[in-house]
């Protein structure tokens, strides 16, 4: 575990330094940009590791992995949040634990996410999902809505009982017009994070980058960037 933890603290130091040298070329105090810790695959060992060296957001994106881990380190001080699509049939679950569920991207996710957050008597931040690969009313191959759709949805998360519309999140398109233009498709999100805090000041959390392009995404103005492969590794193959 010693040889685990000296690696894992090499790799977040490693991160720490792309982050700060991404917010000082961007100009922007390193305090603006929050590392999530994306821990899919890997055990809750690692998770309670991490916990150690001061990681205080990690993420999941499978309900089956994500539930008993998130169980077995309840008592650290960590915030969950929930990034892959996300079936109906799993929220019950989900909001058992998640914080934050990063991938909302149509309205029957809101009403049954509403429903059961009220049940438990939990708040839960949604950030919409926006697919900047699909056209104006379609949604994105791995999910999201299109940006011409994010309004409708902003509105019916703000009035719905147990939700809190915390922002925008999305994955740089691997086709479409944003092939390869990580920074020019963060710059979009950017500019329809300030649409919506137009009417929701509050939603202000931008969820962009990832390990090959958190630079882009701290340069464009993200706030919050999930990294995995760059702290934990090379994932093993599934399957």
């Amino acid at each position: 575990m010693t040889d685990r933890k000296d690696e894992l603290a090499a790799n977040l130091a490693q991160v720490e330094e792309r982050i700060a040298a991404a917010c000082a070329a961007a100009g922007r105090a390193r305090e603006e940009v929050t590392l999530i810790v994306v821990t899919k695959t890997y055990p809750a060992s690692d998770v309670r590791v991490l916990s150690e060296l001061g990681v205080r957001h990690v993420a999941e994106n499978r309900d089956q992995d994500a539930a008993p881990k998130a169980a077995a380190c309840s008592d650290l001080p960590l915030a969950w949040h929930f990034v892959g699509q996300l079936q109906t049939n799993k929220v019950r679950s989900v909001v058992g634990y998640a914080d934050l569920v990063q991938s909302v991207d149509r309205s029957r996710l809101v009403t049954a996410l509403s429903k059961e957050a009220v049940r438990q008597e939990r708040e839960v931040g949604c950030l919409i999902q926006v697919a900047l690969d699909a056209g104006e009313s379609a949604r994105g191959e791995r999910g999201g809505v299109a940006p011409g759709g994010i309004e409708e949805l902003a509105d019916l998360i703000a009035k719905a009982p147990g939700l809190r519309l915390a922002g925008l999140m999305t994955v740089a398109p691997l086709t479409g017009e944003y092939e390869g233009r990580q920074q020019a498709a963060f710059e979009r999100l950017m500019d329809l994070s300030t649409d919506l805090r137009r009417a929701h000041p509050a939603a202000n959390m931008v969820s962009a980058g990832m390990s090959a392009d958190l630079e882009e995404a701290v340069a464009a103005g993200a706030t919050h960037v999930r990294v995995g492969t760059a702290v934990l590794g090379v994932r093993p193959r599934l399957g």
